[in-house]
């Protein structure tokens, strides 16, 4: 799984990453204007890497990003929230497989945190932090909610301050009672609007 191997410092998910933005070139849009919608925290760990890219490999360098839209994440670290999504994804399994899932699950990541996170954090650095002091400077949209129970309302919005911090233009919205990676089902048409016009303001700049 790739919240595992993220953990031990393994790199998964940068060649996918390469792959994403290869994409651009294979179909001829690379000179257009770019606009990531990053959904929960598997997106943000994929982010994560284009984000290096597009600041670091020559290739990439020049594509134009013009801005990011968030939903549901990121969080920090929330075993918790890692086992109520866990949970969702397992909701049609036997119960008891369900629940030997859960507890191995809960077990190992556990052990991850406590033995193994001291280590890896010397050479690899934890995807939140890593967002937080990106270099990153085009505008940004966070969607989250506080009745998501599996990234914490908090963990967003201490993001939203790390970025302003840096100077880049931010945007939040909490629609306080949908459910994670819910609000666009909860609330289409508000929901839409948020997208939209962030987009034209940010092609627009």
């Amino acid at each position: 799984m790739v919240f595992f191997s993220e953990s031990l410092g393994i790199p998964s998910l940068r060649v996918l990453a390469q792959k994403l933005l290869e994409l651009l070139f294979d179909y001829e849009i690379e000179k257009e204007p770019l606009l990531f919608h990053v959904f929960s925290n598997a997106g943000v760990m994929l982010y994560r890497y284009v984000l290096e890219l597009l600041l670091t490999h020559r290739r990439f360098c020049h594509l134009r990003v013009v801005g990011t839209i968030f939903d549901s994440g990121p969080g920090d670290s929330n075993l918790v929230g890692a086992l109520r999504a866990l949970a969702a994804i397992l909701e049609h399994r036997p119960a008891v497989l369900r629940l030997l899932l859960l507890v191995a699950f809960a077990l190992v990541a556990v052990l991850f945190h406590i033995l193994l996170a001291p280590l890896t954090a010397l050479f690899h650095t934890h995807f939140y932090d890593r967002l937080q002091d990106s270099a990153s400077r085009w505008p940004e949209l966070y969607l989250y909610s506080r009745a998501d129970e599996v990234v914490l309302a908090r963990d967003v919005e201490r993001m939203v301050e790390a970025r302003q911090a840096h100077h880049v233009l931010v945007c939040s919205v909490d629609f306080v009672s949908s459910a994670h990676v819910s609000h666009l089902r909860d609330y289409p048409t508000y929901y839409s609007s948020l997208c939209v016009n962030f987009m034209r303001s940010c092609v627009q700049c």
